[in-house]
């Protein structure tokens, strides 16, 4: 299991939506970490940087998790056919403003970056963004996922060190046990698919009004 705080929530990382949820920009150091295995499980919970923009208590609930069953690369993602919804589209709805299919390299190997929520206002390429999320070429896919968004829960008290507290991941300090333990009582609890909608989507709300 590799368990870690999430800053922001816009739907982009992870992506829920279509009914696969995808690791594909941010958090390198996971997709790209050398014991990560198909059957692995990744957990995202709350911070207080989520609790600024909401208001509401996120620390230790649980945002999403996602069991990884696929492992594939940025060109292999940008060309597959079930993942061009993922695309993003700027002028789109909020589901394809985030679309995380955002990277491919040319038959030069130079990497290409489509105009998204990680590319500069003008469209013009973020190489800070870019050279972030291509640490590691991974993609990684489930289908096996529950995404709370807003819809967050608290995890038991007795789940608490499945938590990250730094601010990168834990990982081998989960024991398998309180894994097993953990994701029997997610799996019993709750059912597969989306709960919520990102947490950060409150703020085009406020724009809307504003």
């Amino acid at each position: 299991m590799f368990s870690y705080k999430i800053e922001h929530d816009y739907g982009l990382a992870p992506n829920p939506f279509g009914g696969y949820c995808t690791l594909a920009v941010c958090k390198g150091k996971i997709r790209g970490n050398k014991s990560l295995k198909i059957g692995d499980w990744i957990i995202g919970t709350g911070s207080r940087a989520l609790e600024k923009i909401s208001s509401n208590k996120h620390l230790d609930h649980l945002i999403f998790a996602m069991q990884v069953e696929e492992i594939i690369s940025f060109n292999q993602y940008w060309s597959d056919p079930r993942f061009q919804y993922k695309k993003p589209v700027i002028n789109g709805s909020l589901v394809q403003l985030y679309g995380d299919n955002l990277y491919h390299k040319d038959s030069n190997g130079k990497w290409i970056q489509k105009n998204s929520a990680h590319s500069l206002i003008s469209g013009g390429v973020n190489r800070e963004h870019l050279t972030r999320d291509t640490k590691s070429e991974k993609v990684l896919i489930s289908q096996t996922f529950y995404y709370f968004g807003d819809g967050n829960i608290a995890i038991p008290e007795k789940f608490s060190n499945v938590c990250c507290k730094g601010r990168d991941f834990k990982s081998t300090a989960i024991s398998q046990e309180l894994e097993h333990e953990f994701i029997s009582w997610l799996t019993a609890n709750f059912g597969i698919g989306i709960y919520g909608d990102p947490i950060n989507w409150i703020e085009h709300s406020k724009t809307i009004n504003s």
